[in-house]
Order: structure tokens, then sequence, then C-alpha cells
């Protein structure tokens, strides 16, 4: 059985020489192979050229410097399969740290599944380890898209709907079922755009058991402050990295379309009148969950 781990980066050549570190010396089970790929969008802090002089076993991949990352791992995903077919394809965010054990882990838990087109979220931490920060969410609200992450169990998967990409197994009858990230996305939203499109198909979506490493959370704001000039707001209100306006509002109509006139509404309320969250709006902020809780 044959895996692809993708990832992609821009830019912290640290950041990922330490995600690197932690996948290249994860133990596989037998039968099982894994090659790694990264795909750098062209960083200028020299990344591509480290990384295929220090991780030799890595497979480097080039971009054009303007995919961010739904993009990114987009291409990197096309130019695989069209190389070959693995079993599994394995996304995985850059700023990730797997803890030892973590693939395998993983694996035993898809092997729970018994179904054949299965999506399996991994859940991280912070660098505290005191806060999930990424994994899988539970719809409380499916007019709204209202969610809230889904604790692991300590042994046993637990459905969700929406998943992070930071760990992220998909098996290749999920992508012959639906394809890869949607081409709608430039950055965010894609990963949760296509473990919603794979539940309306047919494919399960799991909460691996337990935690898989640790990533501080770096979206922890969804707005600019009031005292940002309001051309900056603008701009962060359509910009991929920022609010990704339009793409967000394809995201709600394609799979909450009841709510998109409130969302509507929140997204320019938050640019043009963001002191109404500085103050009041605090919750918010994207939901993280205290482990010790």
């Amino acid at each position: 059985m044959k895996i692809a781990a993708l990832s992609c980066s821009y830019n912290r050549i640290k950041t990922t020489s330490r995600f690197l570190e932690s996948i290249v010396k994860q133990d596989m089970p037998d039968g099982y192979t894994m090659d790694v790929y990264l795909l750098d969008d062209n960083s200028p802090d020299g990344t591509a050229d480290y990384v295929q002089a220090n991780f030799p076993s890595v497979h480097v991949e080039k971009g054009t410097g303007t995919l961010f990352w739904a993009g990114g791992i987009r291409t990197l995903w096309k130019r695989i399969r069209a190389k070959q077919e693995y079993d599994f394809y394995l996304l995985l965010n850059d700023d990730v740290v797997l803890k030892e054990g973590a693939i395998k882990e993983l694996l035993s838990a898809y092997a729970q599944s018994g179904h054949q087109e299965n999506i399996i979220v991994g859940t991280v931490l912070d660098s505290s380890f005191k806060y999930i920060t990424y994994g899988g969410s539970k719809l409380i609200n499916k007019l709204t898209g209202k969610a809230v992450f889904q604790r692991p169990h300590e042994t046993k998967l637990r459905a969700c709907e929406i998943g992070n990409a930071n760990i992220m197994l998909v098996d290749k009858a999920t992508v012959k079922r639906i394809g890869i990230l949607s081409e709608r996305y430039t950055h965010g939203i894609a990963d949760y755009d296509y473990t919603l499109t794979g539940i309306k198909n047919g494919v399960k979506v799991w909460v691996a058991p337990g935690y898989y490493g640790y990533c501080d959370n770096d979206h922890m704001m969804t707005w600019l402050p009031h005292g940002t000039p309001l051309k900056k707001r603008v701009e962060y209100l359509y910009s991929p990295k920022g609010l990704g306006y339009k793409q967000y509002l394809q995201y709600t109509w394609m799979h909450f379309p009841l709510s998109l006139p409130i969302i509507f509404v929140k997204l320019w309320i938050k640019t043009l009148f963001p002191v109404l969250y500085d103050k009041y709006k605090k919750e918010d902020l994207l939901y993280v969950e205290q482990v010790t809780s």
C-alpha cells in the first residue's frame, strides 16, 4: 500500500524544516510505504534548496509564487496523480509537528471504519498541549454552518462533517468519487468544502482517536481591528488570506444557502464596523477547546 504525503511551503524555512523532521522519521507499518512531497511556492528564503540539501528523501516541486495553500496542494496533487496513483493521500500543513507514531495511528484508525470511501482527520493541539487547534468539527447548526470541534475519543472513530487538512488522510476511493480540492478556492475553506462535498456523495468523514501532534493556531482573528485603515480592511475582506469574500460567499451558497444573506451582512460589518466585533463579538474568534476542560 502506497501513501503520498502532500504539503506546501512558503518562506518559513524553520517551520517547514521542523515539520519535515517530524515526518521523515515516522515508522511505517508492514506493507506500507510513504513518499513525501513538498511544493515550495517560490519562497525567497531558499526553502526549496534547503529541503533538497537537507531532506534528500523529500520530493520537492516548485510553484509559481502565487498559489497559496489550496492552490499549492491542488497543484501538487495533480502532478503526483499524473505520475502514479497512490492508495492514500495524506494532506499536511507544514506548520504541523507530528508526534512519534502518528502515521501508524492514522492508518490504524482508517482500518476501524470498514468503509471504502473515507476521510480521516487527525486532531492537533497547540504547542502548550492544552488546546485543540485543528481537527474535525461537528455541525451544531446545519442552516448557518456553525460547528464546534469534535473532541477525539481515546480509541474509537468519531463522525464529523467539517475537517481541517492540517492532518487529513484521504483514500483513493474518495478521490475517484469526488476528485481533489475544488478549483473554486485559492487558500482557505477548500478543506471544509472537501469534507462537506464528500459527505454529500457518500464519503465517511471521521475524527481519528487521540492526538497526532501540535500546531499553533495562526487564524485566531477573523477581522482587522477598528484602528486599521479602511483601505486595508477592504483589502483584507477580499484577500485569500483574509476573509476571502467572494470564495466564502460561494462556499456558503453551496453548503448553507439559507444563511447567505446573514453571512453577506456579517462580512461587511466586520469590514466597515469592526468596533462592534472588537467589543461585543469576541465569541466569533475561531473556536478553541481546552483539552483539560
